[in-house]
């Protein structure tokens, strides 16, 4: 453990990183990050590689291995010209979100997932149902949310429904005051609010990318 925490603390020092900046580059929390730093607790793979990436140190070298600090560089020359090297970012959890029925999203600050860093999102949901199996997003997927209170008709959101949250896509139709969130499955009907209803409702931000496992 104390290896680890003397090649964190060199890293960020020679990279002139701060221990917020490296918080908030890799999406771990501030406590977290405190704990590598002082040595209280080791990081698993997942947390690792995206502080190497942010530093730009060999993981292994991060690791305590013998290897060197400089991560290696890419082989472009047997690159297939479809695959780009991935940048990872760990997004923070809101909690479960109804692909049916609304349930409760509860935040979780010290989850998270981790996908490509280019995602433009600010938290995640576990999607949970088969209302939107038509957009692909299954039971248990991913769902990458960027923060925004409204959002285009047809697109696909987080909403709050009397404070339970719930993934459809919306559409407003300001001149008849009617709010219309729609399921990607014949088998749900659409849900429409409308007049003192409308207060009720809430979007919490746009669906951007989700993600699912391999079985």
């Amino acid at each position: 453990m104390d290896v680890f925490k003397n090649r964190l603390t060199e890293a960020m020092r020679l990279r002139g990183i701060r221990a917020s900046e490296l918080s908030l580059r890799t999406g771990l929390s501030k406590a977290r990050i405190s704990q590598y730093v002082n040595g209280k607790f080791l990081p698993k793979s997942d947390a690792i590689l995206l502080m190497a990436e942010v530093l730009g140190v060999s993981e292994l070298w991060l690791m305590g291995k013998s290897a060197d600090m400089e991560p290696p560089a890419p082989d472009t020359l047997s690159c297939p010209e479809n695959i780009s090297p991935l940048r990872l970012r760990r997004f923070p959890v809101l909690g479960e979100i109804a692909c049916g029925l609304p349930v409760l999203a509860v935040e979780d600050p010290d989850c998270g997932y981790v996908t490509a860093a280019d995602t433009h999102a600010d938290f995640c949901l576990t999607a949970k149902g088969d209302s939107m199996i038509g957009a692909r997003i299954f039971d248990g997927d991913e769902v990458f949310i960027q923060r925004t209170d409204v959002v285009e008709n047809g697109e696909i959101a987080a909403v709050v429904v009397d404070g339970e949250a719930t993934l459809k896509r919306v559409y407003f139709y300001p001149t008849e005051g009617k709010l219309v969130l729609t399921a990607e499955n014949p088998a749900y009907a659409p849900l429409i609010f409308s007049g003192h209803e409308l207060e009720s409702i809430h979007i919490l931000g746009r669906a951007v990318a989700f993600q699912s496992k391999l079985t």
